[in-house]
């Protein structure tokens, strides 16, 4: 039989999540505290014990698998448990207040024998899904429900296939398990190879068709589609991995994998974010990055940001100004934030947007011209729009016929001749 007591401690089903005992490891602790109920000092100790154990991945399975006798002899069968209930405790004769069964250490079956050559139960492979989420999720938190389909084990059967008395031994293997065969290396040598017998998987036993269990058809597991609720906390990244234990596929004599959740943040169409800043960009007018600005931004959690910045105060092209505290929250400390920036880009007036009055009008408003003396030889030349792609062959084509032109009449006015011989 499967030893629930620790689970039954903390008020919490067997399969449940890290999140689960975590909150209601909190809510006990706070409830059975000596600060505010004096009386409760060993209830409290059973409390902190049990969650020492169903929080450590490692010491949970070890209690999974062989119960409170498990955690007493430590992983290996080798380590003692008088160090792990000293160390949490001083004493360990707070298991005589746990009541059904523990009994002091006498509950866990003495300290003699280690493990007593136990099987160790073989643990199936963990399933990772990828969940997509949006930033507004990681901002605010959210529950997604995520509908999974696995092999659960046989409720017909329970995961054995059919009635015990049905099973018959393996022809194929004598009820070995596996095949004996030879192998001629050479003259007078040959090798014994050993192999896993297919017809019983190595089990040594076969179901009589006749009395294969209705429900799976003697495959002993089903296919079963279940709900889960998924919370995707505030603060939480991109990549991270929110854990269900034994949620993974259910096989017979093997402990379940656990199901790993890897959160994939999808794009935002204002924000992006690295760690726990935000970022957007803006694009504003000139006007408005001389004379200042009143931008209304809408944030993830729904929040109209009236951003300002005053006249006067000039935003260049590309500037990069900071919100403190404006940014995702802190992951596990929600009421802290990192902050948002916001990029500028500085949109120009179109050519002769002005007549010439208000432009000198807008020049003596500028800080004034750097003088220019122009030189009285100078040759004035005007900027005209640069179009890397363009190529004037006009002028080229001109330099070629005067070259040309040039060449001939050299040849002709010289008088030179040439003679055939």
């Amino acid at each position: 039989m499967a030893d629930n007591k620790l689970y039954d401690i903390l008020g919490v089903p067997r399969t449940a999540s890290d999140q689960e005992i975590k909150k209601n490891y909190r809510k006990l602790a706070k409830e059975f505290h000596p600060d505010k109920n004096p009386n409760a000092g060993d209830k409290f100790k059973e409390i902190s014990f049990a969650h020492e154990v169903l929080s450590d991945p490692k010491k949970r399975q070890t209690y999974d698998n062989f119960g409170l006798k498990g955690i007493q002899e430590g992983d290996d069968g080798m380590s003692g448990a008088d160090c792990i209930f000293s160390e949490l405790f001083g004493s360990p004769s707070f298991f005589g207040g746990l009541g059904g069964g523990f009994g002091g250490f006498s509950g866990f079956g003495g300290f003699g024998g280690g493990m007593g050559g136990r099987r160790r139960t073989q643990r199936g492979k963990d399933n990772i899904y990828p969940l997509k989420v949006t930033l507004e999720d990681m901002y605010n938190g959210n529950a997604v429900n995520l509908r999974i389909s696995k092999n659960v084990i046989c409720t017909g059967c329970k995961g054995i296939g059919g009635p015990e008395n049905a099973f018959i031994t393996c022809r194929s293997c004598a009820g070995h398990g596996f095949k004996v065969a030879y192998c001629q290396l050479g003259p007078g040598m040959t090798q014994q190879i050993q192999a896993h017998c297919t017809t019983c998987e190595g089990v040594g036993k076969v179901m009589n068709e006749k009395h294969k269990c209705t429900v799976c058809k003697g495959k002993k597991v089903t296919y079963q589609t279940k709900v889960l609720e998924v919370n995707v906390d505030k603060g939480m990244r991109d990549s991270q991995r929110i854990l269900f234990r034994g949620e993974s596929e259910q096989m017979p004599d093997t402990q379940p994998g656990d199901l790993v959740i890897v959160l994939q943040q999808k794009a935002h169409d204002v924000f992006d974010r690295s760690g726990d800043d935000l970022y957007l960009t803006k694009t504003i007018g000139l006007a408005e990055a001389l004379c200042g600005i009143n931008i209304i931004v809408k944030h993830l959690d729904g929040r109209e940001l009236n951003i300002t910045n005053p006249p006067g105060r000039i935003i260049e092209p590309g500037d990069v100004k900071g919100i403190v505290g404006e940014g995702m929250p802190f992951y596990k400390s929600p009421f802290e934030k990192g902050n948002l920036y916001v990029k500028f880009d500085i949109t120009f007036p179109e050519d002769n947007f002005a007549n010439e009055k208000v432009l000198e009008t807008l020049a003596s408003i500028f800080p004034p011209k750097a003088p220019v003396i122009v030189p009285r030889d100078a040759e004035e030349v005007e900027l005209e729009e640069y179009d890397p792609n363009y190529k004037d062959t006009s002028n080229a084509s001109r330099s070629s016929e005067a070259y040309a032109s040039d060449d001939e009449s050299s040849m002709h006015g010289s008088g030179v001749q040439c003679a055939h011989q």
